[in-house]
Formats: C-alpha cells, sequence, structure tokens
C-alpha cells in the first residue's frame, strides 16, 4: 500500500465525510464552484493559499501542475513545507465533488522535483567525470602512440633490405636520402636521420644537416640496443627513438633515428575530442530527458506531494483504513491479495499471511475468489462466507486504461439470507419460463405440446404432471363445455405403475368435485395437504387411496386457458419430502400453463386446418381407378409431413382401346396447393374428353394455367399458382406405342421384362404458365408386352441430402432386376426412395400394358360409293358372329349404317372402318378424311335426315369424334353384357317417333 498512496489517496477521497488527509476536501462537499471547475488560488501575505468560489487569476506556480518550485516569496523555499504557516485543516474549503487529482496546499517542492534534481547533478557529475577520464586517457595514449610510432620507424629503417649495401658504396647519402624520406613519409615522424658511429648525418629530414657532427646520448644504440627519449626540443616536447643497424656479423656499423613532436601526434588525437564531447553532451540529453520523464512519472503517481505529507497520508490512510467498520480489500492485477484492513480480515476469517498470495489459495467461496480474481466489476452483488451473507462491492483501482487492481468493499448483510433465498427461487422460475417458452410449442401437435408441458415442469416444480384435454381439442376441433369428460394427453414424474389414470383414458369428474361441472368456469385452485381434503378425495375414494399411499401429498389444478376458452386442465403434483403448494406456487404455475395453452391452442388450429386441407385433398383425388382391360394399374400416394400439397395423379380412359396416365404437382402446400391441383385435374379431365393429342392438351392447359394466374393477382382471395408441371402419356392397345408430353415434370420410366430400365425424355418444356409462347412436343415409343410403364413426382427423386440426377439412378436401381407386378413394383419403390423424414408429397403411378389381341381387330377400307356400305355392314355382321357378339348384331349393325352411310354421303376419302373387341366392350369406329364433325339436331317431320345419330346414341353406350392429322374418326363405344342392351322388340321406328317432337 505504502507503494501506491495515490490510488488510495483517490479512493479515500471518495469515501463519504470529512477526509483525514490535510489538503483533500471530503468527497461530496458541495462549497465553491458548482459546475465542476477548479477553485483558482490566491496568494496570502504569509504564503498560504485560500480558494475562492468565483473566477481569479489562476495559480501557475503549482507544483502539482509543472514539477517545479512555487512562485518566489513560497513558504517552502527552502525545499521543506511550512509546516507553521499551513492553515489549519478546519478552515479550508472543499472543491465541489471532489478532486479527480490530489493537489498540495502550500508544498512548492515535491518529491518529484527533489528526485528530478538530484537525478539531474549525478548525471552532469558522472558525464563530467567521464569527459575528464577520457581526455586524460587521451594525452596518456599520445606519448605513449608516439614512442611507439617513433621506435617502430626507427627499427623497420634498421633493419630494411638494401640499407648495408648503401652504407658500404661510395655515396650512402645519395642512395639512402629518397628512401629516408619514403619512409618518413610513410610511419608519420618528423625526420628518419641515418648516422655512422662518428655522428657524421648521412640522410636527414633538413639537407643542410647532411654531413654534419651529431651529438646526443647514443651510446645505448651503439652498443646494440635500441631506445625512446623524451626530450624539450625547440619545437616542444618531442620523443626521439634509436635504434642500430647491423652488419652480417652482428657489429653495430650506423644508427638510425626517428624524432617526434607530440603536438603533431597530439593534432590527430584532437581531431576526436570533438567526438567524444558530443558523445557527453548526446548522454547528458539522454541522462537528463530519462530524469525527467521518470520524475514526471513519479509527479503523476505522488500528484505533487512533498516528503511530510505523502508520510502524513501513509498514517492517516493506515488510521482510517483499519477504524472503518467495512471490509476493504486491494486485489491486484494477477489475483494476488495486496492488502486487507481488519474488518475484512474477520468477516473472510483470512490467515495472518493473507497478503501475497492468490485469492484462490486464502480457502473463500469459489464465486467469491473467481470474482476476486476477474476483472469484473460489482454492486453490493451477495456471496457466501462461512456463516455469514455479505455484500461485496468491487471497483477497479484505474478509471481508464488497463486493469491495474481492484479495490473490494464488504458489508455483513446476514439478515438479508431470507431475501436471497426468495430472489434465488424468483431467478429460477424465470429461467423455468424461459426454457418453457423454448421447449413448449417446438412442434404443431396437440399431445407432444402436452407432453412438453409435462416435462419442462418435472422436477423443477412439481414432482408430477398431468394434462387432461377435452376431446374437440385433441381432434382439432373448437371446444366444448357441456360435459366434464377429459383424456389424459401427457403425463410425466412416475413409474410405469403409477396409480393415476394411464394417458389416454377419459378422466371424468363427479358433479361435486371441487372442480365442478362446467369447464367454462374452471378456475385454478391448489390443495396443500390432500390427505385432508374432503372434496378431492370423494371423487374416486379407492383411486385417491392409492394416490395417498403413494406418497403424494399436495396439488395444484390450473386450467388451460387460451383466447377466452378452456381447453383442458394441468395437475401439478409433489410427493415426498417437497414442500406442498402455496399461492405463490399457484400464481406461477398461473403464469406457467398460460404459456403452454396458447401453445396447445396454435396446434388445435393447425390441427383442424390440417384436417381440412387433408379432406379437400382427399376428395380431388381419384378415389379409385377406372376400371379398363388395356392396362394393370397400381399407385402410392403420400402426403408430405409439413401438410398438403399439390401432387397428383389420374388413369383416363379414351376411345379406340387407349388409356391416358397423368401426373402433375402444383408447388407449395396447403388449401392453396390442393384446390388448385383440384383444378387442374378437372381441366385435363375436360379436355381428354377432346381426344386431343398429349402436346396439345398441355398447350390448353398452360393456357388455362396463364389465365387463372391473372384472375387470381387481380383478386384478393389468396396467392397466385407459383408452379405447376404435368406428365401426359396416352398408350395405345392396338398398337402398342405410348406418346408422352411433359411440361417441366420428371421423366417417365421403363422397367422391360429383361431388368433393364430407360427413361422417356420427351422434348423439354418450361413448366405450366410460364406464357413462353413456345409449343409443346410429344414423343413416341413402342413398348414391348410384359414392360412397366413409371410415372413419378419429385418428391420421390428430389430432397435435401440427393439431388435430381442421383435421385434418377437410385429409381433406376430400384426398377432394375426381375420382373414384377405393378403393386410389387410400388412398394419396393416407395421402400427404397422415400425418405425417414419426407419433406415433400409423393405421387406413384405404375402401369404394366396390355397388347390387344390382333385377332380381336377387323379392318374394312370402304370405297365413297353408296352401294358399298351394305358389303361393308354384312362383313361386319359375319365378324360379329365369329366373336361370339351376336346378340349385339342388330345394334352394331344399325349404327355403322348410319355412320359409313354419312362418311359417304358427306366425308372424303379415304373411308376406314375398325371393329375392336375387348372383355367389356365393342368399339366401332369410321374413320374419313373429312375434318367436319357431325351433332345431334332436333329433326322435323318433314326433314329427311337428322335422325342418324339419334340411333347411334340411343344403341351405343358413348361415342363422339376424335380428329388426327388426316382427317376425323367417329366412334361408338357397346357393351358386350346382355344385361345392358335395349329391348330387342323395340324398332328403329319406335326409337324415333319417341324422339321427334309432340305435334309433328
Amino acid at each position: 500500500m505504502s507503494g501506491n498512496p495515490g490510488r488510495f489517496r483517490r479512493w479515500l477521497s471518495r469515501a463519504p465525510g470529512r477526509s483525514a488527509i490535510p489538503g483533500i476536501p471530503p468527497a461530496g462537499s458541495s462549497t465553491g464552484n458548482q459546475q465542476g471547475e477548479r477553485p483558482t488560488e490566491t496568494r496570502g501575505p504569509a504564503g498560504a493559499s485560500s480558494h475562492a468560489g468565483t473566477a481569479g487569476p489562476a495559480d501557475t506556480g503549482d507544483p502539482a501542475e509543472d514539477g517545479g518550485p512555487a512562485e518566489t516569496g513560497s513558504p517552502a523555499e527552502d525545499g521543506g513545507p511550512a509546516e507553521d504557516q499551513r492553515p489549519p485543516e478546519e478552515e479550508r474549503p472543499a472543491s465541489t465533488g471532489g478532486p479527480r487529482h490530489i493537489r498540495p496546499s502550500v508544498t512548492t517542492r515535491s518529491v518529484a522535483r527533489e528526485v528530478f534534481l538530484l537525478q539531474l547533478v549525478l548525471v552532469v557529475l558522472l558525464v563530467a567525470a567521464a569527459v575528464v577520464a577520457l581526455v586524460v586517457q587521451a594525452r596518456r595514449d599520445t606519448m605513449t602512440d608516439a614512442q611507439h610510432r617513433t621506435l617502430a620507424a626507427a627499427e623497420s629503417f634498421a633493419h630494411s633490405w638494401g640499407l648495408q649495401e648503401a652504407l658500404n658504396s661510395d655515396n650512402p647519402t645519395a642512395k639512402l636520402q629518397p628512401l629516408a624520406e619514403a619512409a618518413r613519409k610513410a610511419s608519420g615522424v618528423d625526420a628518419l636521420i641515418v648516422y655512422k658511429l662518428d655522428g657524421i648525418t648521412l640522410t636527414h629530414s633538413d639537407p643542410r644537416q647532411i654531413g654534419k657532427h651529431v651529438i646526443g646520448p647514443y651510446a645505448e644504440a651503439a652498443r646494440g640496443k635500441p631506445f625512446t627519449r623524451t626530450f624539450q626540443g625547440a619545437l616542444g616536447l618531442s620523443v626521439v627513438s634509436a635504434a642500430p643497424v647491423k652488419d652480417a656479423s652482428g657489429r653495430v656499423v650506423a644508427l638510425v633515428a626517428a624524432p617526434v613532436t607530440v603536438e603533431k601526434v597530439q593534432k590527430s588525437v584532437n581531431r576526436q575530442l570533438p567526438m567524444f564531447l558530443g558523445t557527453a553532451v548526446v548522454a547528458l540529453a539522454l541522462a537528463g530527458g530519462g530524469a525527467w520523464l521518470v520524475s514526471r512519472r513519479l509527479r503523476r503517481q505522488t500528484h505533487g506531494l512533498g516528503p511530510a505529507e505523502m508520510t502524513r497520508m501513509y498514517e492517516h490512510h493506515d488510521a482510517v483504513l483499519h477504524a472503518v467498520r467495512e471490509g476493504v480489500l486491494i486485489v491486484g492485477r494477477d489475483g494476488r491479495l495486496l492488502l486487507a484492513n481488519d474488518e475484512a480480515r474477520r468477516l473472510l476469517d483470512l490467515p495472518a499471511e493473507a497478503e501475497g498470495r492468490h485469492v484462490g489459495d486464502l480457502g473463500l467461496d469459489p464465486r467469491t475468489a473467481a470474482l476476486l480474481a476477474s476483472d469484473r466489476t460489482a454492486t453490493d452483488e451477495v456471496h457466501l462466507a462461512r456463516d455469514r451473507l455479505l455484500a461485496l462491492s468491487k471497483r477497479s483501482t484505474t478509471t481508464h486504461g488497463a486493469h491495474q487492481g481492484s479495490v473490494v468493499t464488504l458489508r455483513d448483510t446476514t439478515e438479508l439470507r431470507w431475501l436471497s433465498g426468495r430472489a434465488e427461487v424468483a431467478r429460477e422460475r424465470l429461467r423455468l419460463l424461459y426454457d418453457a417458452g423454448v421447449r413448449i410449442g417446438s412442434t404443431l401437435n396437440v399431445v407432444r405440446t402436452a407432453e412438453e408441458l409435462a416435462q419442462v415442469a418435472v422436477p423443477r416444480f412439481a414432482d408430477i404432471v398431468t394434462v387432461e384435454l377435452l376431446d374437440p381439442v385433441l381432434k382439432g376441433e373448437e371446444p366444448a363445455v357441456a360435459g366434464t369428460g377429459l383424456h389424459r394427453a401427457a403425463l410425466a414424474g412416475l413409474a410405469p405403475d403409477h396409480p393415476l389414470h394411464p394417458v389416454g383414458e377419459l378422466v371424468r369428474f363427479a358433479p361435486d368435485a371441487a372442480l365442478g361441472a362446467h369447464m367454462d368456469r374452471a378456475r385454478s385452485m391448489v390443495e396443500p395437504d390432500l390427505a385432508g381434503s374432503t372434496a378431492w378425495r370423494s371423487q374416486d375414494p379407492e383411486r385417491t387411496r392409492r394416490i395417498l399411499d403413494h406418497g403424494v401429498h399436495s396439488l395444484a389444478v390450473v386450467p388451460l386457458r387460451a383466447r377466452g376458452v378452456v381447453l383442458g386442465l394441468v395437475d401439478f403434483w409433489r410427493s415426498g419430502s417437497t414442500p406442498p403448494f402455496d399461492d405463490e406456487d399457484l400464481s406461477f404455475a398461473e403464469e406457467l400453463a398460460g404459456r403452454a395453452a396458447v401453445g396447445i391452442d396454435n396446434a388445435r388450429r393447425y390441427t383442424r386446418e390440417r384436417t381440412m386441407a387433408m379432406t379437400l385433398q382427399r376428395s380431388l383425388m381419384p378415389r379409385g381407378l377406372p376400371d379398363q382391360d388395356i392396362l394393370e394399374v397400381a399407385h402410392r400416394y403420400l402426403p408430405a409431413r409439413a401438410g398438403v400439397g399439390g401432387d397428383w395423379f389420374d388413369v383416363i380412359p379414351l376411345p379406340g382401346a387407349r388409356v391416358a396416365l397423368v401426373v402433375g404437382d402444383v408447388v407449395g402446400h396447403g388449401l392453396h396447393a390442393a384446390a388448385t391441383m383440384g383444378r387442374l385435374r378437372i381441366a385435363v379431365h375436360n379436355f381428354s374428353a377432346l381426344d386431343i393429342s398429349p402436346d396439345e392438351l398441355l398447350g390448353h392447359l398452360d393456357e388455362l394455367v396463364t389465365r387463372l394466374d391473372v384472375q387470381d393477382e387481380d383478386g384478393d382471395e389468396g396467392p397466385a399458382i407459383t408452379g405447376a408441371t404435368c406428365l401426359y402419356v396416352i398408350y395405345d392397345s392396338v398398337s402398342g406405342r405410348v406418346t408422352a408430353a411433359t411440361a417441366g415434370h420428371p421423366p417417365p420410366a421403363v422397367a422391360y421384362p429383361d431388368g433393364t430400365v430407360e427413361f422417356l425424355h420427351p422434348p423439354v418444356s418450361p413448366p405450366l404458365g410460364l406464357s413462353t409462347g413456345l409449343p409443346f412436343e410429344a414423343t413416341e415409343l413402342s413398348l414391348p408386352e410384359g414392360c412397366r410403364l413409371v410415372l413419378y413426382t419429385d418428391g420421390l427423386i428430389e430432397n435435401r441430402s440427393r439431388d435430381l440426377d442421383a435421385g434418377l439412378e437410385a429409381l433406376r436401381a430400384a426398377l432394375a432386376g426381375p420382373d414384377r407386378t405393378p403393386e410389387d413394383t410400388c412398394a419396393t419403390v416407395m421402400q427404397s426412395l422415400l425418405p425417414t423424414r419426407s419433406t415433400d408429397d409423393v405421387a406413384l403411378l405404375v402401369a404394366r400394358p396390355r397388347r390387344l389381341d390382333p385377332a380381336d381387330v377387323a379392318e374394312w377400307d370402304v370405297p365413297r360409293d353408296p352401294a358399298a356400305v351394305g358389303p361393308v355392314r354384312n362383313a361386319c355382321v359375319r365378324q360379329l358372329e365369329d366373336w361370339g357378339l351376336q346378340h349385339i348384331a342388330y345394334g352394331t349393325e344399325l349404327v355403322l349404317s348410319e355412320l359409313i352411310t354419312n362418311a359417304v354421303r358427306y366425308g372424303a376419302e379415304p373411308i376406314h372402318v375398325r371393329l375392336l373387341h375387348t372383355r367389356s366392350t365393342l368399339i366401332s369406329e369410321v374413320s374419313d378424311g373429312s375434318s367436319t364433325s357431325p351433332h345431334i339436331r332436333q329433326a322435323k317431320a318433314t326433314d329427311e335426315d337428322g335422325r342418324g345419330l339419334f340411333l347411334v346414341a340411343q344403341f351405343a353406350e358413348h361415342w363422339g369424334t376424335r380428329y388426327s392429322p388426316r382427317g376425323k374418326t367417329i366412334w361408338a363405344s357397346q357393351s358386350i353384357d346382355p344385361d345392358a342392351l335395349p329391348p330387342e322388340e323395340e324398332s328403329p321406328e319406335d326409337l324415333l317417333s319417341r324422339w321427334e317432337q309432340p305435334g309433328e
């Protein structure tokens, strides 16, 4: 704490009441400037400072601002605080709200300033000593360098090659003088002198001195030893070195001397002196700047306080810290305890050596230790310490920037234990309500929502939960309030051998039961003691006894009410040592049941809407396939789990022993998709009655969808058709050919008897309703006997985990293999390709075509001659006798006679007659090259024609006209069942008389 007084002083300045430190105003004081401005200071004659609440000149000598001494005349001019001139603490006004930084009142020389001056003096002395040492060392190095330089020059020249030869020559000076000058300049000496032992100079830097006699102390060199001497010459202090020159026998024959002045060597050293001085100046500046930064940092930490004030502050803080009745802890950034007062030690039972240890090692509650070691702040947070309940507040010691430590205050609030328990219960129940909002209603299923309600309340609120719903609610209908019967929909918290009503059983209440006989007036109720409740036990004495024996002792019943309607009841049971329910528990149970009731009601409404949509879809889908002889058909339809969709299929018999197979898909789900599917299915039936080709039928269907889109967009009844596909296939049992056209639908598959599978790809066409203006195209394929034709929707082959190509390959694999019946094929395909949870509805249609026996087909070409009608008619009668159809020969003869006569009279060549004999019908067809179509009309008594088609309509079950690129075909279908024939005694004249208008 002694190393961080500023932080504690800031904390102390925030404490209520009078500050214990001189010069620090108490927190919360309102004296002075109310706008938070710093009070100005005015100097008195005694040097004391006084604060004024009005504007005035600011004191520029504040040591907390510039770190320097105060103005001249300050009582602290001598470096110490003027204690005798400090005004009493009671007479000092406080600043508004407490200052952000502590400012000394009269101290003019702070600790930071003294430290700065001391550091600056030490740095100057060190730099000066370093400079002096460098200069002395430089001079010493100068003399040493001069000695070494002269000696090295003399010895090097004395031992140079060719010197002996030059000395022995006739003119040694002429040879040696150039060599000596070159060596002198290279070595940097003043001269390089060679002289004989008699003192005669042979070489010299001054040519005038050559040949003169030199006197000097060269005895040591003459004896063969080099030497160095320092002497004071005319040029100043000099150094000379001499070296002997020896011949081959080792005898000294000459001497070499190399003098140099010290001043010359000193010049080279002096050139380095500015660098030394510059380095010293830079070092002085760096050291002074560092000292200034240190002092500035110290000034911030001490807030410009003087030594006496810091000492007094520590004494006061220590006294106040241990006198307050609140625990105070200071924790460092590393989680170690830096300080704890006496109250904190008592409240937390801290050991004597707690300071310096990590808070996690002090034996505190883990939750409390985690808070003390973290950077999180807290205000009056309740923590448990042994048997005490403490209110803990935690703040960082730094207002801004990185976290450096924390100050924690503790108050003993053991009396708040009961309130804390209540708060914990409330917090747990809020958490339970949140979990209930997340978990209840995850599915739009009434029973599943009731089960989620029971599961979320056990065991956090009740030991057992049962849910009873009215029977109409389970069915998705509007709840009926009459009667008291409820079905148990969910139960949670009991073993299988429990004594309560099982799930699915009808629960009835006695008329005089506590719940009453009218569900619409049902109210919440609580039974804290079931053993003492006569009303509850009277409902079913035997069952209630077993329930009590099971340990159940308390019950809370809450009606499930949504939008003002009661949907059922939820029962909360407690058993064993769990405390009984009270009124507060009942309020929470009502809140929980209210949230669950909304989910149950939403599921009920969804169930109702889904049931309506499924009913509509089933009514629009074919309830059974039509009876026909040329196809063996099996089908499957599976609605999506998300709701009804728009997939559909159909089988439509066509004249001429042909059948149309249709599969379609409307994008989307729900009522709109189902209704759109029904409209398209009816439209396909109507267009099929025209007996047109598949591509032409899809063209008409596309125009219809486009018109429906426009009508839906103009109205407000619902959205337009967002997309629809259709595949239309016609199979002709006479030729065995298949004609197919598609509008954006997956291609049909053909499974051959040998196990191979082929996809019939009609020309690509867009889906219905896009208004592209492009015509649809059809393709034809001849199917062999025994193959299977497979039509399907995209829900079978596409899902989130499988794309279209992979789905087609999976379908190919499911259809491949040995020959199977259409029913077996449907089962295999659905088992192989259908996903576990289908997001789209699936329609599958498998047909095994049958070829019509050529013996059951008879054809004749008829020339355009009225005389040819009789022979052809007779041939047809003979063919009927061969087929054993004599019982319909009379009617067939009349039909063919009328049709052939019309073709000869009004048609064009070629004229062709064909009879088709199936197992249940006889089809008579007359084709010609004309495109005109006959129609029934009301003939008058005077008309000679207009009665033939009436006879055809009377003897045939169905008749009609279909067109082809080469003309038209008029056909008539007759049942070969004898029970369906008209009375034989009725002649054509009698039939015509019934058709004629009365009075004509």
